[in-house]
């Protein structure tokens, strides 16, 4: 429950505040990624694959909305999945999770013949979401590990 109201807040600030920020190069960092990704740390790999399928459809219906339904699902769920199993630690899984997350969406996006994957998508604009993405993360996954342990310890 905690898990799904952190995404659902970080997909809230993600439209209504990050998105419209003019940060250089363009990009931006990806809470609702990082909030499921917190929320798999501290739930394991089949709350993290639920959380992230539902996370998922929610940014697949949350304008603007330029893709096909359920392709976000299917990406956050494979990713809360890999969250939820650790890889060698939380600073591992992170860094893992973040770059995985825009490789598969992009790998996704061209399996289906999406415009919107180009070379130079993924060679000028992930680069700075990965950036943007990983210099927010200790903030984020701490509200959100923090906040999915105090859930569990009462």
């Amino acid at each position: 429950m905690i898990g799904g109201l952190s995404v659902v807040i970080a997909l809230l600030a993600q439209v209504m505040l990050v998105n419209r920020l003019p940060l250089p190069g363009g990009g931006a960092p990806d809470l609702v990624l990082l909030a499921l990704i917190g929320t798999a740390l501290s739930r394991g790999a089949a709350s993290g694959a639920m959380v992230g399928f539902f996370a998922g459809l929610l940014v697949d219906v949350i304008p603007p909305t330029a893709h096909l339904l359920g392709q976000y699902a299917f990406v956050l769920a494979l990713v809360g999945y890999v969250a939820g199993h650790g890889a060698g630690g939380p600073v591992t899984t992170v860094v893992l999770c973040v770059l995985m997350a825009p490789l598969l969406a992009a790998g996704v996006g061209g399996l289906i013949s999406d415009s919107r994957v180009t070379m130079s998508t993924l060679t000028e604009q992930v680069p700075v979401t990965v950036v943007y993405t990983l210099l927010v993360s200790p903030i984020v996954i701490w509200l959100t590990t923090r906040a999915g342990r105090a859930r569990f310890s009462t």
